[in-house]
């Protein structure tokens, strides 16, 4: 990570500023600046080879004023307590501006999942998950997959709880294998969400889909998804990409060929791929594509000020976290070019979460058509209230949904009060 960008202080920025548009004083809002509590634990491991090895891992709580703090796990090598606790405070005010009832949480482990075999990642993920156990639960903070974990990850996890505990704990994470008490339609509802959103604003800006060029960075779980649902719904994607290489066709890639390739064996890359009149870019040259959207769905600070000023795209959908830094932002703003924010457009994730987990403390099941009906009904209803006060304000989206989620969280923090 660029040494020189703080992924917390741009958070702070960011709120502060919608604080004072929305007239707080600052000591309306100056609990919220910090994170209520922060976990660094250490993570004995017996590797294959008979090694023991310690990893560092991390879980911050940034706020329960409306709820249980709710976030991913992330494992990858470049996790610090920066990012966690940014990421944390992200998940805030995502849940607030969906309007559901959770604070903000996020974990993360330093490592590369891709170098530890199976029986690794379980040993990890279970001495992780029983460091971090006095402070999760389904009514304190529950975790959810994230960048470099998945259903399986989510399953050792509920487990180990459960096991500690002494009873069945369904309702600790989501994200879940649905044989273990998963949502119907969770694997896809991040992707789904940013779909539903970049048609929304492509509706708010009179833009046809069938007429739209998209290029997305990232074809993990969100951007594959994402790619396929607006596929289906007719835009072209005439760009993607994944850590090896971006794929460029002007007429439209062929996108079930390329999921179809990329899922036939574990380690599938697109450098991999081959299909005609498909040109090889790298990741820089496809975030400055001249198209109508972009949707940045890889890591954190992917549009800086080193590229801001070359982004041609008319609208940007974020789906990753945090992928445009706060200087990036000012630029994009002068250039004109829409940008829907990641705490709205890739909340998808956090709504269908919460469906899980209403599911899992009820003991009941939902279809996946309802699922993904109240998905669309929530996502629908932030977008409309995230452009109303974006547009009565004169300010950005990303400002906009700040305005909502900033007030949802500060006013019930001050309802609350201060303890004692």
């Amino acid at each position: 990570m660029n040494a020189k960008y703080n992924p917390y202080e741009n958070m702070l920025s960011v709120v502060s500023n919608a604080a004072q548009i929305l007239g707080y004083a600052p000591s309306d809002y100056e609990a919220v600046k910090y994170p209520e509590r922060e976990l660094k634990v250490a993570v004995p491991v017996r590797m294959d080879d008979g090694s023991v090895k310690v990893f560092e891992g991390f879980r911050v709580q940034h706020s329960t004023s409306r709820g249980p703090a709710k976030g991913g796990i992330r494992y990858h090598q470049n996790v610090d307590l920066d990012e966690v606790k940014a990421l944390a405070a992200w998940m805030t005010f995502k849940c607030a501006v969906v309007n559901i009832p959770y604070g903000g949480g996020k974990g993360g482990i330093i490592c590369d999942p891709t170098k530890l075999s199976e029986s690794e990642l379980r040993s990890l993920t279970r001495r992780f998950t029983a460091m971090i156990a006095p402070i999760i639960g389904p009514d304190q903070d529950i975790p959810a997959p994230d960048v470099g974990t998945n259903a399986n990850v989510m399953g050792w996890i509920m487990d180990t709880y459960s096991m500690l505990k002494g009873h069945c704990v369904p309702g600790v994470v989501t994200g879940k294998p649905i044989e273990l008490g998963g949502a119907l339609g969770r694997n896809e509802a991040t992707g789904r969400g940013v779909m539903i959103t970049a048609l929304n604003i492509l509706k708010a800006l009179g833009m046809n889909p069938k007429n739209t060029e998209v290029a997305i960075q990232g074809m993990g779980n969100v951007g594959s998804v994402s790619a396929k649902l607006l596929f289906e719904e007719g835009l072209k994607i005439v760009a993607a990409s994944d850590v090896s290489c971006a794929l460029y066709n002007p007429d439209g890639l062929d996108i079930p060929s390329i999921l179809e390739y990329l899922s036939r064996k574990r380690g599938n890359l697109l450098e991999g791929y081959h299909a005609d009149n498909v040109v090889r870019l790298c990741n820089a040259e496809l975030l400055e594509l001249d198209v109508d959207v972009l949707i940045p769905a890889a890591l954190e600070n992917q549009i800086n000020t080193s590229n801001a000023d070359k982004i041609r795209a008319r609208v940007i959908v974020e789906a990753a976290n945090g992928p445009t830094t706060i200087d990036a932002d000012k630029i994009l703003d002068k250039k004109g070019i829409v940008v829907v924010p990641d705490i709205l457009s890739n909340a998808g994730g956090v709504v269908v979460s919460y469906f899980e987990w209403v599911q899992n403390i009820q003991s009941i099941s939902w279809s996946e058509e309802h699922v993904n009906g109240e998905l669309k009904q929530i996502m629908d209803q932030a977008f409309q209230s995230v452009w109303n006060i974006a547009r009565e304000k004169k300010v950005s989206l990303r400002t906009g949904a700040y305005l909502i989620s900033v007030k949802r969280v500060i006013d019930a923090k001050n309802m609350r009060g201060i303890w004692p």
